[in-house]
């Protein structure tokens, strides 16, 4: 089946943007940076990854839209899941504690990670 396949790619790509965002997330704010600017920064890296490996490994088999609309629905996919991740972090950072959210980054980003799937499947990488 197809999207156990593009689920597999999907997952391990996700692993490698996950550490990435969550290793630039933590040396950020280990650097004084705060939470919200923290997490957008470690997120464009990992979206800057992701949207380029995603393309071309896991839905690579798929006539996908122009360059231009599939990146436009990706950017829109990525500033929602990053409104959520952020408010997540910052409320869960407010009540525990700044280095619990450090834990909490990376389970925060694989729930979202189910959700993008489908959105990328269905509308970001489909014609």
């Amino acid at each position: 089946m197809r999207i156990v396949r593009d689920g597999a790619k999907f997952t391990a790509i996700g692993a490698v943007q996950i550490a990435v965002d969550s290793a630039a997330y933590i040396a950020l704010t280990t650097l004084g940076v705060a939470t919200p600017p923290a997490n957008v920064c470690g997120r464009i890296v990992g979206a800057l990854l992701g949207f380029w490996l995603n393309g071309c490994v896991t839905f690579a088999h798929r006539e996908q839209p122009r360059l231009r609309w599939r990146l436009a629905r990706y950017v829109a996919l990525w500033v929602v899941l990053t409104v959520v991740s952020t408010v997540c972090l910052t409320v869960f950072g407010h009540h525990a504690g700044l280095k619990h959210t450090w834990w909490a980054k990376p389970v925060i980003e694989i729930a979202l990670g189910l959700i993008s799937f489908l959105i990328c499947r269905h509308w970001v990488y489909q014609r």
